[in-house]
């Protein structure tokens, strides 16, 4: 058997069962994908990581569904990093990883609490609109509970930013799997478009400090919802600053607290609205177990 060592960290959380867990495979970036898809599926979270050496930047990560390998996912990053930062692996105030999606600078703010990780996400795509009433079908809504136009945007990984008017809508919200299909059908011609959904997002907070609240519900083989989305809130943020919904490119995303998962993202978009040269999305890992895969 080859042992592999391996770190499962809650992201965006400073306490344990917050956030969004992810598993971190240390040295495992030449595994096949067949095995690391097995492996997500054996931890039933939405992603795991595998790291390993690169050429171009300090360390390569891979990032896995339960389906198939995606070329970026935000909170596996911060967990990625909180991860490597346990082990002692990290000496500085930064790193940069290398992705499919290209290579990710990451920021270190120390402090007596745990190190907040900043990912600096690269520049929005912004990709077609879709009609109301396709991501309603989706979600379960009516068009009307949609108060922006659906825009797929992508800051490493695509998602659909679906604004909708407030939280019973939000609450509301239930994927439905065959209108799933159709939604993604129509977007066959964007780059993952197979595991793309729509983003849900609302202008209130869950909690006070909150300038957003979310939730990404998700078709199996993942699991139903999607505790915390780095990816997906990275895009919201170039969304909402590029439409003029927000009025600072600086405040906190907050996801996953109807889960019993409270997660949490200080978000800054870089650049003018018209001219998004990258979004940071910054959060804290809560170390939660570690241990051995055997092969």
């Amino acid at each position: 058997m080859t042992p592999l060592a391996f770190d499962w960290v809650d992201a965006f959380a400073d306490r344990p069962f917050g956030g969004n867990g992810c598993a971190v495979v240390h040295d495992a970036a030449h595994l096949d994908a067949e095995t690391c898809r097995a492996f997500v599926r054996e931890t039933s979270l939405v992603e795991c990581t595998f790291t390993g050496p690169s050429e171009r930047a300090d360390m390569r990560v891979r990032y896995f569904l339960a389906s198939r390998e995606i070329p970026f996912a935000g909170h596996p990053t911060i967990a990625t990093v909180a991860a490597m930062l346990s082990r002692g692996l990290i000496e500085g105030d930064g790193l940069t990883l290398e992705t499919q999606a290209g290579i990710i600078p990451i920021t270190l703010t120390r402090s007596a609490g745990l190190p907040l990780i900043g990912m600096t996400q690269v520049a929005p795509r912004f990709g077609p609109e879709v009609p109301p009433d396709l991501v309603a079908a989706t979600i379960g809504l009516d068009p009307g509970d949609i108060v922006a136009p659906p825009q797929v945007v992508s800051t490493g990984l695509p998602f659909c930013i679906t604004v909708l008017r407030d939280h019973d809508a939000l609450r509301r919200a239930r994927l439905d799997v065959d209108a799933l299909g159709r939604f993604r059908a129509h977007l066959g011609g964007e780059p993952d478009a197979d595991v793309m959904e729509p983003f849900l997002v609302t202008l209130e907070g869950a909690t006070s400090a909150g300038r957003t609240f979310s939730r990404l519900l998700l078709a199996p083989p993942s699991p139903p919802e999607d505790p915390f989305t780095g990816s997906a809130t990275g895009a919201t943020a170039a969304y909402l600053w590029a439409r003029g919904l927000i009025d600072a490119p600086r405040y906190t995303a907050e996801q996953g607290h109807w889960m019993g998962r409270p997660g949490q993202a200080e978000v800054e978009v870089l650049g003018p609205p018209g001219a998004i040269e990258g979004v940071r999305v910054s959060g804290t890992g809560h170390m939660l177990m570690r241990g051995e895969l055997l092969l």
